[in-house]
């Protein structure tokens, strides 16, 4: 055996090589040129790196080196265990080279272990004779050359009792045909509500009927069952599991962390309920419905509205715009949170561009270029691609059962939690487990006040260091949004975009109705006006319709649509019963009505739009009175107002200023201002065109 047995194969003349599928000799080395000659005589000069990299290349005869000790695995065995390996390994080396310490050892080899006297057979039997005197057992020459050929192969790991490092089997001695059917039970079950333990044991027989037939196999106990499911199931199968555990969907992939270069180049959105309970109009206390928009370069929070209700795709879509336009700051506000006082905002060059950054909050504004959403209905409805497609924005659906795709995103709602629910009256916890006895009574907030505090705390929140954000040139600073916008801005650029009424017009839903001789219906409500009188019956110019014509429509206020006319603009067309309800309803109150109002006289149709306002005036009523049902309260609740401005013309056209105190009174709202309660509160247009900041808070 080679002094060097552990030392990598090396060529040297005479060494018979497999190259190309063909055994060959090593006849020269000259440089890096190898000369070989084939078993047919023939001869050929190889580079030595092209003969070194054929996959087939080995040195025929030679050794494979002994591989790296696994010390890792090796500590995992008993300490018996691990003793008894190391002696092992003591008495090989003394066979293979004749010391106990391997090459280079001190001492002396003793007579029947020496290389140079003894064959590695003679060596072998000696080496078995040796240790059965010394109490190792029963130990065969087939022994010691079965531990020295584990050790060449798997080193000291190869020379343990494996007994000792098997792992114990999960299920025990189970059937395994009772394991394989609590296995495809805990399959089935995967991805629907999570029940009792005690509630699979049915579906286990089952399966082991269906497969085996009746009574093959021998029911086992429900305390072997109840181990079996405790043992393979997930942890987020178990009911028993943590509140917030993996979710039984999640594919396990790696998180990937998500990069963008400039503002605006992905922004993520999501919608969530808020951890703090708010008071709702009708008395009752919940989690509002929080959707933000946040910008992965600069980790800013462009928009975040919150709604009593569920979010509907009018809400996603009108949340575009506001991320494009600056937000107003309230009057209250102190200077630090204002543009034109905030040192990290390049305000006076930005000033420059976009004239409504003089008023504005502390916040950055960007324009995304590519939002990234899951598969919620809100997300992927018409009305929010629509308006996405209206803006220029890319729409990148994130892969289903992904929670990872928008880390960002779910990581900024733990961030609104922490930092600004917990500091709030009515703060739920994150899970049932850490909510207070006494959090309904201490809720005292409403929707719309909570979300005056949340539009302020977020300025805050762009002045506070992120962890996320580091500049290159200094590594070991965190940044605030704020100015990383400001760096990423400088290099990117801003353009304003200039929103105005129409644009939010234009966001809303759109259908596609016929104007007849008595207006345009839509679910029993019949919407005309006298500038409809040259349309009636007649076909819309969008031939591709049918001749019908294009209807937008607010889903949370549907006491008015929208008509294109061929003039191009949208023209408001209110409701014939407007007047007699004066607060908005949506479709889904309107249908509640109709289900409870009878239809007797079925031909005549005006009376019976006339008996369902009237049957939705007395439900308003009531609710207001508070003689209401807590059903009828409910629906009413859910009618959130989100009033749009009207569609302007653009100064030039006016002639006139949009900070114009008269043209403000004509124009804030498209609903009869007397019917609005009186609010000192309301802070006045800001002429930013698209979003009052301050109105909305009170409204949403």
């Amino acid at each position: 055996m080679s002094a060097r047995r552990n030392a990598r194969p090396a060529l040297r003349v005479g060494t018979h090589v497999r190259f190309r599928g063909v055994k060959w000799q090593v006849v020269a080395l000259a440089g890096q040129d190898i000369h070989l000659i084939g078993p047919d005589g023939g001869g050929e000069a190889v580079l030595a790196g092209h003969l070194f990299a054929d996959p087939g290349f080995t040195v025929i005869g030679a050794e494979v080196p002994q591989p790296a000790p696994q010390w890792g695995l090796f500590e995992t065995a008993p300490a018996a265990a691990r003793e008894k390996a190391l002696a092992w390994q003591r008495h090989v080396r003394e066979v293979e080279c004749g010391l106990a310490g391997g090459l280079g050892s001190d001492g002396a080899v003793r007579p029947q272990y020496d290389p140079e006297q003894h064959t590695l057979a003679q060596r072998e039997q000696a080496k078995a004779q040796e240790l059965t005197a010394l109490g190792f057992g029963r130990v065969s020459r087939t022994t010691v050359q079965r531990m020295r050929l584990a050790y060449r192969k798997q080193g000291l790991w190869g020379l343990l009792d494996h007994r000792s490092t098997r792992a114990p089997s999960p299920t025990g001695r189970a059937d395994e045909r009772v394991v394989a059917a609590v296995r495809e039970a805990l399959r089935r079950r995967r991805g629907r509500s999570k029940g009792t333990i005690n509630g699979l044991f049915p579906l286990i027989n089952h399966i082991l009927e269906d497969r085996h037939g009746p009574g093959t196999v021998p029911a086992p106990s429900q305390a072997t069952l109840y181990r079996l499911v405790t043992t393979l199931a997930r942890p987020s199968e178990l009911p028993t599991g943590p509140v917030r555990a993996i979710p039984a969907s999640f594919d396990g992939r790696a998180f990937t962390p998500t990069t963008a270069l400039r503002p605006g180049e992905q922004v993520q959105i999501d919608t969530t309920r808020l951890d703090v309970l708010a008071l709702f109009d009708d008395g009752t206390l919940a989690r509002p419905e929080l959707t933000i928009a946040i910008d992965v370069a600069t980790r800013a929070i462009l928009a975040a509205v919150l709604c009593p209700s569920a979010t509907k795709a009018v809400d996603a879509a009108l949340l575009l715009a506001e991320m494009a336009v600056p937000h107003p700051a309230r009057p209250t506000w102190p200077n630090i949170l204002r543009m034109d006082h905030a040192r990290a905002l390049p305000h006076k060059q930005l000033a420059t561009l976009d004239e409504r950054l003089a008023g504005a909050a502390a916040r950055p504004v960007v324009l995304p270029e590519t939002i990234v959403v899951d598969r919620g209905r809100v997300f992927v409805s018409r009305a929010f691609t629509a308006a996405c497609e209206t803006l220029g924005i890319s729409v990148q659906p994130a892969p289903p059962f992904a929670p990872t795709a928008k880390g960002i995103v779910e990581r900024a709602f733990g961030t609104i939690n922490a930092l600004f629910c917990q500091h709030l009256p009515g703060y739920t916890g994150s899970d049932v487990t850490r909510r207070g006895p006494d959090t309904e009574k201490d809720a005292c907030y409403s929707v719309p006040h909570l979300q005056d505090l949340l539009d302020e705390w977020l300025v805050h929140y762009h002045h506070r260091p992120h962890e996320g954000l580091r500049h290159p040139m200094m590594p070991k600073k965190a940044l605030t949004p704020n100015q990383m916008w400001a760096a990423l801005i400088a290099v990117a650029g801003h353009v304003p975009v200039p929103l105005t009424g129409h644009d939010y017009l234009e966001l809303l839903p759109v259908r596609w109705q016929a104007i007849t001789a008595s207006g345009i219906r839509i679910h029993h409500r019949t919407y005309d006006a006298d500038l409809l009188a040259p349309y009636r019956g007649q076909p819309s110019p969008i031939t591709a319709r049918g001749g019908k014509w294009e209807i937008h429509h607010n889903p949370h206020d549907v006491r008015q649509i929208w008509i294109r006319l061929p003039d191009g603009e949208l023209t408001e067309i209110p409701w014939i019963h407007r007047d007699h309800v004066h607060q908005p309803f949506n479709d889904h109150t309107w249908q509640h009505i109709r289900t409870l109002a009878l239809h007797d006289n079925h031909g005549d149709t005006e009376q019976y739009e006339a008996d369902l306002a009237d049957a939705l005036d007395q439900l308003m009523r009531r609710v207001h009175s508070g003689h209401a049902t807590r059903t009828e309260q409910a629906l009413i609740a859910r009618t959130t107002a989100i009033p749009l401005p009207t569609a302007r013309r653009p100064e030039h056209d006016t002639g006139q200023s949009a900070d114009d105190p008269a043209q403000r009174h004509e124009d804030d709202s498209i609903d009869d201002l007397d019917d609005l309660p009186d609010d000192d509160t309301l802070a006045p247009a800001t002429g930013f065109g698209l979003y009052d900041a301050h109105e909305e808070a009170d409204k949403w």
